[in-house]
């Protein structure tokens, strides 16, 4: 019987080639989608689940509590923290280990050198994160000598030659031998760009400011993570936890809490508000999976409306068949297996759509994802994803034919009634609901991007570079190095500081003044400067003056930006005002205008700057307007390469760096872009089918309408006024709901973009425009038919 179905479906499917088509091609291209974002997802959700101890490993977070009540949550830590959750709290835990972030470092062998991103981390650390070690031992960073590499360094420096116990030489400065080779990351791990690793018992003997900082309890520029012993629960342990901190602080100081934060959450859950996680890329798995769904819906509606559209068709096979005995319950199955089978030609070309697709998809997502052939939980779960869609898309039509009379039908009194059109209808309308809001979300998102982008930086955009590489040891030579650069005649200026325009390295606390709350311990963004770093940068002073060499005393001078003036909260002109940090009484000489080096979608983080020529992390250099670039990188390098000629010369450009802000939002807005393309495609062409199908029902009143002088724009309107009204229904149910949903979107950031009227306005006529291009092709050709043809078989 399965056999008699199976052949009786192929004919039917091979005799209306037309339908067909569509119903095969949309099918594909929704099971496409859904597969696309389904492997996306996986690697979403899958994100750090390659560390075996995942589920027992967190990150110490520090949660700071400002003057207006309000806290901010930030992964940096003091030093001292580990030894204390070491002492007190050690049988909670396996292993602990203190971090830097990933910072850039040349690594030279012989003459090649090249430069690379590694943290320097404690013994325990590769225990912890399970590091697959192909050669040496897990446990070699114990030596302060040693260095630990990935096996794509391994092959970039020596080769297929044996690494271990070679050396590597460190910003031209150190030696390190080669203890161990591990296997890179996979792509979807946190640290992906983590090359190399450099033992922590070395870092801490490299600086005095490091070396001060093991009983700091307010400088926090470190990185720590935890490993929780077994059946200890992370949420009860924070709470343990939270005042290890406070215990070594006057609470006169203000108030700050230790956060344990699991690893299943460091990407889906990466941002926080008042302390508590808020979400992150979480949201846009949700958005994905319900764009997945409703995308592959439209396709099943497609099948639904062609297959019950074309009823009449087929009611004279379903009168047949229940005359000669056979059961609706026979008839379902019969009209099921249709359905299944077309299923499962679709799955052969989506699989094929997909294969074809890939590469840009991952280009779009900036992802490195693979259609899993060789897995048998992938075959199992597309199988059975091909089954369910063919169930789905059939089960409508395959009740609505079964339930036909075989007398009507036999007698040819069979009329489908003046209402078996409306379930059609309510799924075009469905189908296009879905793809207007589908329009109105991408066009608000790249609005959104264009408003993020519209906001003013308050320095100069364009001839910034950041230089690395070259600049080791700078501070020996800084003047003399400033001074060729000028002397150059490509440069206007240069300055180093401890970050750069586009990314911000250090908080700090420990603040007092005049008048502040006892009760908060507000946090800022620190960063140390040369007195030229400024007029380099182009800052903005709203009062006040700059840095200047010209003043002896701004050694223990301070610059605040509008934030971290607003964050103070005084109510008289705060320059020259006294400010107390570290021991030592700075004098605020100046406020600056807000510079956005985070985020362009949220606050500025009150920052403090301060004078320095010891700790110089960045340098930026600021080309003269008007001078070709290529010709002032040559000779930028040929001054930094005098003094560092060992050192690679790394540069990249500040507005370059700027435009990676934009990189997350810019990508879901091009794969929402990417989707809705196919949604309105897949509408288009059930929409086609149905067009063709009705012109085809209704040729016979065209035919008599055009004899009694009806023009082919009458006709033509006539055809397209019912398809036309369906789009306009849509759109009104369309845009309340993108609305509502946009909205709240629009909520998580703070520097946001209005919901215009005339996004929803242009996305509905946008709709309604393609709607009459697609049914016009049909409405048209009918109207051009030729009366006699079709009137002459009546």
């Amino acid at each position: 019987m399965f056999k008699n179905y199976l052949k009786i479906a192929w004919r039917h499917l091979t005799k209306s080639k037309v339908y067909s088509v569509i119903n095969v091609l949309g099918l594909a291209a929704g099971m496409a989608v859904a597969m696309l974002i389904g492997l996306w997802i996986w690697d979403e959700i899958t994100y750090d689940r390659s560390f075996t101890n995942h589920r027992q490993l967190a990150q110490v977070m520090t949660t700071s509590i400002s003057d207006d009540g309000s806290s901010s949550t930030v992964p940096n830590v003091c030093r001292p923290i580990a030894g204390e959750l070491r002492n007190k709290y050690g049988s909670d835990f396996k292993n602990i280990a203190m971090a830097t972030w990933s910072w850039g470092h040349s690594l030279a062998v012989g003459d090649k050198i090249i430069s690379a991103h590694g943290p320097w981390v404690e013994d325990k650390f590769p225990t912890m994160f399970s590091l697959n070690m192909l050669k040496g031992n897990i446990n070699a960073l114990n030596d302060p000598t040693a260095i630990i590499i990935n096996a794509s360094m391994s092959k970039t420096l020596f080769g297929d030659a044996d690494p271990m116990g070679k050396i590597i030489r460190l910003d031209s400065k150190d030696n390190y031998k080669v203890a161990g080779v591990f296997r890179d990351f996979p792509d979807n791990t946190t640290l992906y760009d983590a090359k190399y690793f450099l033992p922590w018992k070395k870092y801490i003997t490299t600086e005095q400011w490091v070396k001060d900082a093991a009983t700091d309890w307010n400088d926090q520029s470190w990185l720590c993570f935890a490993q929780l012993a077994d059946n200890i629960d992370m949420d009860k342990e924070t709470e343990r936890i939270k005042n290890v901190v406070m215990a070594h602080r006057n609470k006169a100081d203000g108030v700050q809490s230790s956060y344990l934060y699991p690893m299943d959450k460091w990407h889906l859950y990466s941002e926080f508000k008042d302390g508590t996680p808020t979400g992150g890329p979480i949201q846009f798995v949700w958005l994905f999976s319900i764009i997945g769904v409703f995308v592959l819906l439209l396709a099943c509606i497609n099948f639904m409306n062609l297959s019950t559209a074309r009823s009449e068709k087929r009611a004279k096979e379903v009168g047949i068949r229940k005359t000669v005995g056979s059961l609706r319950a026979q008839l379902i199955r019969q009209f099921l297996t249709e359905s299944v089978l077309v299923a499962f030609v679709s799955f052969i070309f989506s699989i094929l759509l997909v294969t074809i697709l890939l590469p840009l998809f991952n280009s779009l997502a900036a992802k490195n994802i693979q259609l899993p052939w060789r897995s048998p939980a992938f075959w199992l779960c597309t199988l059975t994803f091909t089954c369910l869609t063919g169930l789905l898309s059939g089960s409508y039509p395959a009740l609505y034919l079964s339930r036909f009379e075989p007398i009507k039908v036999l007698k040819g009194t069979f009329r489908a009634g003046r209402y078996a059109s409306l379930p059609r209808k309510v799924l075009v309308v469905l189908q296009f609901t879905f793809s207007i809001a589908l329009i109105i979300g991408t066009v608000t998102v790249f609005k959104q991007i264009q408003f993020a982008k519209n906001r003013p930086i308050n320095y100069r955009k364009e001839g910034l570079i950041s230089v690395g590489g070259v600049t080791q040891g700078l501070p020996n030579f800084y003047d003399a190095v400033r001074n060729d650069l000028l002397a150059s005649g490509v440069v206007d200026n240069m300055a180093g500081a401890s970050d750069g325009t586009t990314y911000l390295g250090a908080w700090r606390t420990g603040f007092n003044w005049a008048g502040k709350n006892p009760n908060t311990l507000p946090s800022f963004g620190f960063m140390l400067m040369t007195e030229d770093f400024g007029k380099t940068i182009g800052w903005q002073m709203k009062e006040g003056r700059d840095f200047s060499k010209d003043f002896s005393t701004d050694s223990l001078a301070m610059i605040l930006n509008e934030s971290a003036v607003k964050q103070i909260g005084m109510k008289k002109d705060i320059v020259g005002e006294n400010i107390q940090y570290d021991g030592k009484n700075y004098h605020v000489i100046g406020v600056v205008k807000d510079i956005i080096q985070e985020s362009p979608y949220k606050p500025v983080t009150p920052m403090v700057y301060l004078l320095s020529h010891t700790w110089i992390g960045n340098v930026t250099v600021a080309i003269k307007t008007g001078v070709p670039v290529k010709d002032a990188l040559a000779k930028i390098e040929t001054v930094f390469k005098k003094y560092n000629p060992d050192l690679p010369f790394n540069y990249t450009f500040n507005d370059e760096d700027y435009a990676k802000k934009f990189a997350d939002e810019q990508r879901i807005g091009k794969l929402a872009t990417l989707f809705t393309i196919l949604a309105i495609f897949i509408s288009c062409l059930g929409l086609f089918g149905l067009s063709s199908f009705v012109a085809e029902q209704r040729k016979k009143e065209i035919g008599v309408r055009k004899v009694l002088g009806a023009s082919t724009y009458d006709l033509w309107q006539m055809l397209s006024k019912e398809f036309a009204l369906l789009v306009i229904i849509s759109c009104f149910i369309a845009i309340p709901l993108a609305w509502y949903y946009l909205n709240n979107w629009l909520q998580q950031y703070d520097y946001r973009t209005s919901t215009s009227a005339w996004v929803f306005v242009v996305s509905g006529v946008g709709a309604l425009v393609i709607t009459l291009i697609t049914v016009s092709f049909q409405a048209i050709k009918a109207a051009l038919a030729n009366p006699v043809k079709s009137l002459r078989t009546d």
